[in-house]
Parts: C-alpha cells; sequence; structure tokens
C-alpha cells in the first residue's frame, strides 16, 4: 500500500536588531529513492532570496541562500509531495554477527559503526549491546532495541534539545524521537551493526482520512544494515512505512539539520516550527 502525503514544513526566526547579511542550508526536501518518491518540492524565503541546491556528502539535498537585504524576521517554508510505500519485510537471510564484524563491513560502514558527537559509547551501555546481540540474531536485534530504549525513554517533549547526547538521554530517562534514535543508534553501533540515523516527517495517523490536514511533526528513526539498510522507527515500535517520509540520513541530528547557519545582527529568537501533513491518497 503506498501513501500520497502534502507536507508544509514552517521555520522562523526574529531578530533583536536588523541583520545586515546571513548566510543558511536547508534540509527540508524529502529524498527519492527506491521506496519514496518525491513528485513535487519547493523551498521559499522571506525576505525572498535566491536559492541553489547541492547533495551533502551523506546524499541529502540542501537548499541554500544567502540575504545581504537588513532584515528583522526570517522564514523558511517547506513545501513537498511525496509517494511514500508500505513498510518492506524485515529481512530474514541476514549475516551473522561474524558477518556483520568482518573486515569488507567494517571498511564499508566505518562511518556508521564509530561514536559519533551525539551517540557517544558508555561501558553500561556497550554491555547491554553485548547481552542483547547475545540473545538475538541481526534480524531481531532491531526491533529488541527498540523495546529495550522505549523501556528506559519516557517520550517527553521539552527535556532535551538537538545538542542533547544519547547518553545524557539515558541517565535522565526522557527525551523525544532524537533521543530514542540517538540511544539506539549506541546501542546498534555498540554491538557492531552499522546504523545510521534518520530524518523526516512522519503522518501521525495510521487511518488517516483523504484530504484532512493535520498538524505532523518532524521525526527521526533509524536504520540499521542487515544485507540491506532496514529502517525502524523506534519511538512508535513499527518499522519505517508509509507514514514516514525521508529528508535526511547521516551519523546522527548534527549531519542533518533542518536549517543552520551563520548571521550579523542582534540575538534571534525563534518563531516556532510547524509542520502540516495531508494524505493526498
Amino acid at each position: 500500500m503506498s501513501w500520497q502525503i502534502r507536507i508544509e514544513h514552517s521555520t522562523g526566526y526574529r531578530y533583536a536588531s536588523a541583520v545586515l547579511s546571513s548566510y543558511n542550508e536547508v534540509r527540508i526536501i524529502p529524498q527519492t529513492a527506491a521506496a519514496q518518491l518525491t513528485l513535487e518540492a519547493t523551498v521559499r524565503t522571506e525576505p525572498a532570496a535566491t536559492t541553489y541546491r547541492y547533495w551533502d556528502y551523506w546524499g541529502t539535498q540542501v537548499t541554500a541562500f544567502d540575504l545581504h537585504t537588513p532584515h528583522t524576521e526570517l522564514v523558511v517554508t517547506g513545501r513537498s509531495i511525496v509517494q511514500t510505500a508500505s513498510a518492506p519485510v524485515r529481512p530474514t537471510d541476514t549475516p551473522t554477527w561474524d558477518q556483520l564484524a568482518s573486515d569488507p563491513v567494517a571498511d564499508e560502514f566505518v562511518e556508521y559503526l564509530r561514536p559519533s558527537a551525539s551517540t557517544g559509547d558508555d561501558p553500561a551501555l556497550v554491555e547491554a549491546a553485548r547481552d542483547l546481540a547475545a540473545r538475538h540474531s541481526p534480524s531481531e536485534f532491531i526491533p529488541a532495541v527498540g523495546d529495550w530504549v522505549r523501556e528506559r525513554l519516557t517520550y517527553r517533549p521539552g527535556t532535551t534539545g538537538v545538542h542533547t547526547a544519547a547518553v545524557e538521554a539515558w541517565q535522565q530517562g526522557e527525551g523525544v524521537c532524537q533521543d530514542f534514535a540517538h540511544l539506539a543508534l549506541v546501542l546498534m553501533r555498540a554491538a557492531g551493526m552499522p546504523a545510521r540515523y534518520v530524518s523526516g516527517y512522519q503522518h501521525p495517523s495510521a487511518s488517516a482520512e483523504v484530504g484532512e490536514t493535520v498538524a505532523g511533526q518532524s521525526h527521526a528513526w533509524v536504520e540499521g544494515w542487515i544485507g540491506e539498510w532496514w529502517g525502524f522507527d523506534p519511538t512508535n515500535a513499527v518499522p519505517a512505512g508509509q507514514q514516514h517520509v525521508v529528508v535526511a540520513r547521516g551519523r546522527d541530528y548534527n549531519d542533518v539539520p533542518p536549517m543552520r547557519g551563520v548571521y550579523s545582527g542582534g540575538a534571534s529568537t525563534s518563531l516556532g516550527v510547524t509542520v502540516n501533513v495531508t494524505r493526498l491518497a
């Protein structure tokens, strides 16, 4: 079963004094891949700016722009229509743990096996990962990691920020989808499974009515390599499927922020982020 989803994502900032120049990059255009097709995608800015696009090292499409007209507010809005597919069946003909530990796998996926800025390891987490791996095959391991994470983290918005590391969220026992994904990545990599962070959007309702616009959300989940990449959402305990829209992949959040930039001007205040999603088919 496939869905067609329209997404509108708006991010805004207000500045204490006029910004004279700013340089920005935005990652909000959904990817086109085997299980997902982006039919339309635009990014607009207020004030208006000339934009250009490129693909970064991790394969994410980046919209870049700079502004040199004094302004006290900046609003960036992305609109896209995406066709998604049902969650793929979890692979069963998968490598063994010994095969995952082989030199060819380690060489190819070295960047997805090492700790990163937000997914640093911890002795207790390494021990937990090895215990889970001893009791589960690689195919069973990813959902088992999701169960382990949900038993230890309570979903609570506002308790962590984009720079919160996995170990910090684990120690305080609460966080948001980003923290669930980061903690899952720590365990997967500690067990020797290549794993990457996925950012995008999630339609909140599996039984969504066609044509109804609802408040959606930016979302994060993980993919583990078990002979092929397989996506799993540890926050919601489901494989990534038709409700999930992939925008970016990387080692952790720091590789895929929706918006990043530098500017010359007064202190900034966020005007908030809104995501509206509509199931079209």
